[in-house]
This record gives structure tokens, sequence and C-alpha cells, in this order.
């Protein structure tokens, strides 16, 4: 589980595809103190939960590898990284830790589209569009997870809805890159998802 708060920003330095394109092995350049990475742990890269297969130092820099499978080749954005992307990084949730964000976990449920940015003085207003089976989970002052960054839903329309960033988070996660056409991970907040089922199921 996570919490939707990226803690490091890291580069794929690393990108080798199988011949049949079912799965990508990735090495993923970081800040981590390498002794902490245990093979298996997860991190959550753009928002995707990855399982560490192998990590080390060199020069100077933490990595760590991680296959995409397809999957996940399939439902996010990962079908597009490539060696020099750089992505939101964050660790998995320690029993104690502070839950700054709300519970995320790791699963990203699709894709959304970056229809609009709007730069203001003091923060940054996106309006993203979705499918509608994913829209059903979105509603004002709920909460959202794109590329893996816990963020408050600002206004919704059908399958449209926008989010306003402040100039923190634009500077120590990838949104501050965010151009119009670009497509992000979005998970829906898990209680919402479960309320809708609970709905379904009276």
């Amino acid at each position: 589980m996570f919490t939707g708060i990226v803690t490091d920003l890291g580069e794929i330095v690393g990108f080798t595809p199988t011949a049949q394109g079912q799965l990508h092995r990735l090495r993923i350049a970081c800040r981590y103190d390498q002794t902490t990475i245990a093979d298996g742990a997860s991190i959550a890269c753009n928002g995707v939960c990855l399982t560490v297969v192998a990590s080390g130092v060199e020069g100077g820099r933490t990595w760590f590898d991680v296959d995409a499978a397809a999957e996940t080749l399939a439902m996010t954005t990962a079908r597009h990284w490539k060696r020099g992307a750089r992505l939101n990084l964050e660790r998995a949730l320690k029993i104690g830790d502070e839950l700054g964000g709300h519970i995320v976990a790791g699963h990203a449920d699709g894709v959304a589209t970056l229809v609009s940015r709007e730069d203001l003085p003091d923060m940054a207003r996106f309006e993203l569009s979705t499918t509608r089976e994913l829209a059903r989970f979105i509603a004002t002052k709920g909460s959202i997870t794109l590329d893996g960054v816990s963020l408050t839903v600002n206004t919704v329309r059908d399958v449209t809805f926008s989010v306003l960033i402040i100039p923190h988070t634009l500077s120590v996660t990838t949104i501050g890159g965010w151009k119009a056409g670009d497509e992000v991970n979005i998970e829906v907040d898990l209680m919402a998802r479960y309320a809708a089922r609970l709905t379904e199921m009276k």
C-alpha cells in the first residue's frame, strides 16, 4: 500500500523489452539508500506498483530493476516509457508512517488524458478526461491518484475532471512537465470503488 506522496523522482537508465513485447525490464536510478531496497520490495513508479528484482549502485547513484508485464503495459502508460523518462517514486507504506495523502493500492485502473493546462499566479489547473467506467468513481472534493500523486478533485463534468496543483507539487513531481495530450496513470479512490460495489449489490 502507498499514500500518493512522492518521495523521489527516478530516471529510467535501462530499458530491455523482450522479443515478444510481453515484458519490459526497467532499470531506474534514484536517490534511495540501496541498502534499504530488498529484492521483492514494492515501489510505486508513476503510480504503478512494481516489484524490485535487483538493485545496486553505479556512478554514485542507486538503481533498481523492475519488470513491467503484459497487463501493466496494456493498462498503463508504462507502454510508452523509454530511457531518460522521469518517474514519480514512492516506497511502500510502513506501519507508523505518516498518512499524508490517501490509501493508494498502486494498481492503476487505466489512463486519463490531459485536456488542458492553465498556469495561474499561484498554482496550475489541469483538466483531464477518462473513460465513463472510471469517471463514475470520481467526485468533487474526492481523492484521486494521477501518476502516483495523491490529489483532490476540483470539479467534475461528465467524463472530464480538474485538479489544482500547488507550486511545491509542480516542482517535486513530474506534474510540472505535463502538457495537453499527455496520458497519465489514474487510480480511483478505493472507498469510491467499494461504495459503488455495495450500491450495485443492493
